[in-house]
């Protein structure tokens, strides 16, 4: 006798498996891998057979979980929509997994149509919107954090390092240029860099002080940066974000080779403006590479 089949129920509130993936509309093994995965568990289970039973009350959950599954929400996830104490509880929940979902596909997009552009050769097109100059920068002292770090990571690790390194910078003669980040391999999501997020200063001998208060946490250290010659590119908010920022420093690679320039370091980000007052189309940064 399989656990589908009419046995005699040992409450008359309960449910069969079958009698209740009926109600719920569900198939017993759909409820068999909620109950392994936590997410519904049978109001009884027979001791001698093993077989489930379920309360009617149980049905919404059901529907419930399974809704959620077609969402593609993690079941970590749906574990906390449905154990949420009231139903305005579990609908922010849900709006913030579909937010997140939104944010991911909205990425997603525009990489297919960067990589459209770049498939059906119009590369250049692309590069033609962004117009790249040099400028020279003076050697500057600057106190930094160096992490390996993926590419999902790294807005997140850029404005949290760059915070402390602003906030240290107050023990080290104040912030005396731009902050800005080198990244000493690729940084993707499958490398992991590493990248270098730094903030000059203006007293080299309180900067190393500092350094050897604070040397050991998050992989702090004060350098001297040498005078450099730049070749960059001015971006908005909005151009930040990947892959809008890929096709960036393609551009500027592109220049560098087409005036017969060579790259002499490792690309960099500099942040000259107020990100969180600046709106999506104010610029906020240069995409840069040193040159010679």
């Amino acid at each position: 006798m399989t656990e589908d089949a009419v046995v005699d129920v040992p409450d008359r509130d309960l449910l069969t498996i079958g009698a209740f993936a009926a109600r719920a509309r569900l198939s017993a093994k759909a409820l068999r891998l909620y109950d392994r995965l936590g997410l519904l568990s049978p109001a009884h289970v027979d001791e001698a057979t093993g077989y489930r039973y379920y309360r009617a009350g149980q049905v919404e959950r059901a529907r419930l979980v399974a809704m959620l599954r077609q969402l593609d929400m993690p079941l970590t996830r749906i574990a906390e929509v449905v154990s949420a104490g009231d139903g305005r509880a579990a609908a922010e929940l849900l709006d913030a997994y579909w937010a997140d979902v939104e944010a991911r596909v909205a990425g997603q997009r525009t990489l297919a149509e960067y990589l459209r552009g770049r498939l059906s050769g119009r590369s250049s097109e692309m590069y033609e919107k962004f117009a790249v100059e040099t400028v020279d920068v003076p050697g500057q002292v600057v106190i930094s954090e160096t992490r390996h770090v993926l590419a999902g990571e790294l807005p997140a690790w850029i404005g949290a390092s760059l915070g402390r390194l602003e906030s240290a910078a107050r023990e080290c003669g104040g912030i005396a240029a731009a902050p800005f980040v080198v990244y000493h391999s690729e940084v993707s999501m499958e490398s992991d860099g590493p990248a270098e997020a730094c903030v000059p200063v203006a007293d080299e001998a309180a900067a190393r002080a500092w350094a050897e208060r604070h040397g050991r946490a998050r992989g702090t250290t004060v350098r001297v940066d040498p005078a450099r010659r730049l070749a960059y590119t001015r971006i908005t908010k909005a151009q930040v974000a990947h892959p809008q920022i890929m096709a960036a420093f393609e551009a500027v690679e592109e220049w560098i080779a087409r005036e017969g320039l060579e790259q002499a370091g490792p690309c960099r980000e500099v942040y000259f403006a107020d990100w969180d007052a600046a709106g999506a189309g104010d610029p906020v940064c240069d995409v840069a590479f040193p040159v010679s």
